[in-house]
């Protein structure tokens, strides 16, 4: 099955998933030339290992919360709170509780 991205100028949904969180899935909104976001999905002590991104990006916890690796500082990402990382920062994401994000990505570094 094809997966259906957003259309320009149509809103989506975003809101917590609440107790459905579990059966759900990180999947990606839109993708265009110059921008990808995706909904991330993480369970308790899931994680992304340690990676990096050629453009910036962001990360807003939308519920639950994220442990942000980077080197050796760690951060926490809350529940209403966003992270902003410039291009070719090296980080870890790890889920300290089931959670869910938005991951915006610029796709082409200035």
């Amino acid at each position: 099955m094809a997966l259906q991205h957003a259309s320009p100028g149509v809103p989506i949904g975003v809101q917590p998933f609440g107790n459905r969180l579990g059966s759900q899935q990180t999947t990606a909104l839109f993708k265009s030339e110059s921008l990808e976001v995706i909904r991330l999905v993480l369970l308790a002590g899931k994680r992304l290992p340690a990676h990096q991104t050629p453009g910036e990006m962001t990360l807003q916890c939308i519920e639950g919360l994220l442990t942000i690796k980077l080197g050796e500082s760690r951060q926490s990402l809350a529940a209403g709170q966003m992270l902003f990382l410039p291009a070719g920062t090296m980080h870890a994401i790890e889920a300290e509780q089931d959670s869910s994000a938005l991951l915006t990505i610029a796709l082409h570094a200035r």
